[in-house]
C-alpha cells in the first residue's frame, strides 16, 4: 500500500502535519482522484502555498505521480485516522477529571488530549488556500456560463422513458417487425422546465398525424427527441427528420435527391466498380459476373431506372425549374436548400417522416402540390404545422399537446376542433354534476353535524366525500389577444407606385411598368411563386429599394411598421424581451416595456427569459412588439404567420381587422387571407395584377396549372 503521507512529506519536507492529514483525507475521495486534473484542482492550491519555490508545472507533476499511484491501486481506501487504542473496559469520562492526580496523565488519554500548538496549521494560510480554490471554481463556472450565453446555447432538452422489456427483447431478437410505434410513459424537460410528463404517443403504420398545440409547449422538441433516439423506437423503423438545410457543394440538385436513396446509390457504385474490374481483366471472373447479375436484379426490383424521373417530379412540384435541378447545391439560397432537404426526404420514403412546419418555406403552388403528394403517402407521418388548410388536406389524425400530455383524435383539424369543443362541454357538464352532488352531501353534513340521532349518517357521508376523487375543473387554454396601437389617420392614397421599373441586373428585369396604390383602409395580400419578386416589391414599397424607373409616392406622415420574414435574425438572442426593447427604444420604464409586450402575449416570466430560449412563435410576438413601438399607421408584413400557432393566427387576423391603418401582407395561410384581405395582388411575369375573385380564384388557377404540368 503506497503511503500518501510519506510521498507528500518527501516532496515537501517543511509541510505542516495538519495540512498533510487534510490533503491525504481529500485524496481518499474517489471523485477527487478521478483524474490528475481533478487532483490538481483539489489540492494544488494548498501545495502551492507550502513551497513558493515550486512552480505550477512542478505541482502538476506531483499530482500526476499521485494519480499514477492511485491508478496502480497502491493507495488504501482507508482514511488515516491517527493512532488507535483498544479499550479493555468502558471508560467513565467524568471519573477522569475527579482526581487531580490524573490530570497530568490525561495528556496521554485519547479522549482528553489537547492538540499540540506546534502542530496547528496556520489559519490564515489555510483560509487563503481555500479562497484560491473557490476563486478558481467560480472563474470556471463563470467562463462556462459566459460561453453558453455567447453561443446562445441553453441547457438542452432531456427525455426519460419507461421501456417495455418485452418489446425490447422482441426488437433485439428481430422478431418484432411491426411498423406501429408505441412510446409509453415518457417525460421531456428543457432545463428546469417540464414539457411532457407521463405522456404516451401511439402512431399506427400508414397514418398521417398532425401535432398541434400552443407555441412553446414542446412540439419541435418532441420531434427532436424522436429523431435523435432519446425516445425508444424499434430499430428496424427508419426515421427522417427534415430540420436542416442541405450542405452546399458541387453536387447537382437532382443528383443530391437521388443519393438520398442509399440502397440504390450503393448498388450503382458497386455496379460501376464491378464493370471496371471485368472490363480491365482479359479473363472474366464467374463470381464477379454472378454478383453483377444479382445487382442488376436488385436494381430492377427497386425500379432504379424510374428514380431520376420520380426525383425530377418531386423537385418540380416543390418549385425547382429545370435549370435549378441541374445547378450545384452551393448555388442555392438557404430557403431552396431547405426545399431540397424536403425533396430528399420525400424521395427516400422513410418508415417515419417527421416534418416541422414544412409549409413555411413554400409558396402557394408548392403547398398545394405537397398536400396532394402527401395524401398518397404510404408510410407514417408526424407533422408540426399551424396551417389549418394543410392539416385538413393531409392529416388522418391529430395529436394535441396540452397540459403536458398528448391526446390523439381521429380525423383532420376541423374534426379535431369540433370534437375537442364537444369533449370540453361534456367535461364541464360532468364537473358541474359532480360539484352539485358534493354540495348536496355537504349540505346534509352541515345540517345534521350536531344531531346525535343522525351521527351515523353524517359519518357515512363524510367517509363518502373522502373516497371521492379530487374534483378539478376542466382545463381550457387561455384566449390569445393581440392588440395593435391606435394610429394617426391619413387621407387619400398614402402609398403609390407609378410606372415603376426595377432590376438588380440590367440583363434580368424584375418589374416593368407597375402601377398600384394603397390607403388607410387597404387590406391587401400579395401572392405569387417564390422568386417572382414579392419581397422585392415590399422593399420598393418600404423605400429600401429605389425604382430604376418610375416614381414611389408616400405620404409625408406615413410611418410603416415592417415585419420581416426572417425577423429572428434581427433580434438580439442573448437579451431578454424587456432588455431588447430598452436597447432599441431607451428612456422608458420597465412597466411601459412590459405593457407593450403584454399586448402581444409576452407576459410574466416570458418577458424575463433570453430571446434565444423562446419558441419561434414567441419570438414572432416579440418582433410584433418591436414593430409597434414606433406607433406605425401602415403595416407591411412578410409571412407573419410563420411559427405562430392556430390561436395566435386567429388573434392576428382579428387585430389586423381592427387596426386603424392600412395593411399589405405576404402570406400563404389561407385562413388569415380570407379573414383579413379584401384585395389580392398577384406578382407574375414582371407585373403586379389585382385579381378579381380573391384568393379562391387564385387557388383555382394554381391547381389548373399543376394539373397541366402533370404534377
Amino acid at each position: 500500500m503506497a503511503d500518501y503521507e510519506n510521498f507528500i512529506t518527501g516532496c515537501f519536507p517543511s509541510i505542516d502535519p495538519e495540512i498533510v492529514n487534510y490533503v491525504t483525507g481529500m485524496l481518499e475521495d474517489s471523485d477527487v482522484t478521478a483524474s490528475s486534473d481533478d487532483i490538481f484542482e483539489a489540492i494544488g492550491p494548498f501545495l502551492e502555498q507550502v513551497d513558493e519555490n515550486k512552480t505550477e508545472d512542478d505541482i502538476r507533476e506531483i499530482c500526476n505521480r499521485l494519480f499514477a499511484l492511485t491508478s496502480a491501486g497502491d493507495v488504501s481506501n482507508e482514511v488515516h485516522k491517527g493512532p488507535h487504542k483498544i479499550l479493555d473496559a468502558p471508560i467513565h469520562l467524568g471519573s477522569l477529571i475527579e482526581d487531580k492526580k490524573t490530570v497530568a496523565e490525561e495528556s496521554s488519554s485519547i479522549w482528553m488530549t489537547k492538540r499540540d500548538s506546534g502542530l496547528q496549521v496556520d489559519s490564515k494560510q489555510l483560509a487563503k488556500a481555500e479562497a484560491l480554490i473557490q476563486k478558481k471554481q467560480k472563474k470556471l463556472a463563470d467562463k462556462d456560463t459566459t460561453t453558453k450565453k455567447q453561443n446562445g446555447v441553453m441547457d438542452g432538452p432531456t427525455a426519460s422513458q419507461q421501456i417495455n422489456r418485452k418489446d425490447m427483447k422482441l426488437d433485439q431478437s428481430g422478431v418484432n417487425r411491426s411498423y406501429d410505434i408505441k412510446i409509453e410513459n415518457f417525460d421531456i424537460a428543457f432545463g428546469e422546465r417540464v414539457l411532457l410528463t407521463g405522456a404516451a404517443l401511439h402512431l399506427s403504420e400508414g397514418r398521417r398525424y398532425g401535432l398541434c398545440g400552443r407555441n412553446g409547449l414542446g412540439k419541435t422538441t418532441l420531434l427532436k427527441m424522436i429523431s435523435s433516439g432519446n425516445l425508444q423506437i424499434p430499430s428496424h423503423i427508419s426515421i427522417l427528420h427534415v430540420e436542416q438545410e442541405v450542405v452546399g457543394d458541387d453536387t447537382v440538385s437532382l443528383e443530391s435527391v437521388l443519393e438520398s436513396d442509399v440502397e440504390r446509390h450503393n448498388l450503382l457504385l458497386r455496379e460501376k466498380e464491378l464493370n471496371q474490374i471485368l472490363n480491365s481483366s482479359a479473363k472474366g471472373d464467374n463470381l464477379l459476373s454472378t454478383e453483377l447479375s444479382e445487382i442488376y436484379d436488385k436494381l430492377e426490383a427497386i425500379e432504379a431506372n424510374k428514380a431520376p424521373a420520380r426525383a425530377a417530379v418531386i423537385l418540380a412540384g416543390l418549385g425547382f425549374s429545370p435549370e435549378m435541378q441541374r445547378a450545384p447545391t452551393k448555388s442555392l439560397s438557404g430557403g431552396w436548400r431547405m426545399r431540397l432537404a424536403l425533396a430528399r426526404a420525400l424521395f427516400s420514403k422513410p418508415d417515419l417522416l417527421l416534418l416541422d412546419e414544412p409549409t413555411n418555406m413554400l409558396d402557394m403552388k408548392a403547398i398545394i402540390w405537397l398536400e396532394n403528394y402527401l395524401q398518397t403517402w404510404q408510410t407514417t407521418i408526424l407533422v408540426v404545422s399551424h396551417d389549418r388548410s394543410f392539416l385538413n388536406s393531409v392529416c388522418t389524425d391529430i395529436v394535441h399537446l396540452y397540459n403536458k400530455k398528448l391526446d390523439t383524435y381521429k380525423g383532420n383539424y376541423d374534426q379535431f376542433d369540433k370534437t375537442k369543443e364537444e369533449r370540453l362541454k361534456n367535461q364541464k357538464k360532468e364537473y358541474e354534476a359532480q360539484k352539485q352532488y358534493r354540495d348536496h352531501i355537504q349540505v346534509f353534513i352541515d345540517r345534521f353535524r350536531y344531531n346525535a340521532n343522525r351521527a351515523s349518517q353524517v359519518q357515512s357521508k363524510l367517509k363518502l366525500l373522502e373516497k371521492l376523487p379530487p374534483l378539478e375543473p376542466p382545463g381550457k387554454d387561455t384566449d390569445v389577444t393581440l392588440r395593435f396601437p391606435e394610429c394617426e389617420k391619413l387621407a387619400s392614397n398614402i402609398l403609390q407606385l407609378d410606372e415603376v421599373q426595377f432590376y438588380y441586373d440590367k440583363s434580368r428585369l424584375i418589374f416593368d411598368n407597375v402601377d398600384c396604390n394603397a390607403n388607410m383602409s387597404s387590406r391587401i395580400c400579395i401572392v405569387g411563386e417564390n422568386g417572382a419578386g414579392k419581397t422585392t416589391l415590399l422593399k420598393i414599397l418600404l423605400g429600401d429599394n429605389s425604382p430604376t424607373k418610375g416614381i414611389r409616392h408616400a405620404h409625408r406622415s406615413l410611418r410603416i411598421g415592417y415585419f420581416c420574414q426572417h425577423h429572428v435574425d434581427q433580434l438580439e438572442m442573448d437579451l431578454t424581451s424587456i432588455e431588447l426593447l430598452a436597447q432599441r427604444f431607451p428612456g422608458r420604464t420597465v412597466e411601459e416595456y412590459r405593457g407593450v409586450l403584454g399586448q402581444y402575449g409576452v407576459t410574466g416570466e416570458l418577458a424575463t427569459r433570453p430571446v434565444t430560449s423562446l419558441s419561434g412563435g414567441q419570438k414572432s410576438r416579440v418582433a410584433f412588439a418591436v414593430m409597434s413601438m414606433t406607433n406605425p399607421n401602415f403595416f407591411i408584413l412578410d409571412e407573419p404567420t410563420n411559427h405562430l400557432d392556430m390561436e395566435t393566427i386567429e388573434a392576428l387576423g382579428n387585430a389586423l381587422k381592427k387596426f386603424g391603418g392600412g395593411v399589405i401582407l405576404v402570406s400563404h395561410d389561407e385562413r388569415l387571407i380570407k379573414m383579413v384581405c379584401e384585395e389580392l395582388w398577384v406578382v407574375r411575369d414582371k407585373k403586379v395584377l389585382s385579381l378579381e375573385g380573391g384568393f379562391p380564384e387564385y387557388k383555382k388557377i394554381v391547381e389548373e396549372e399543376l394539373k397541366a404540368q402533370g404534377c
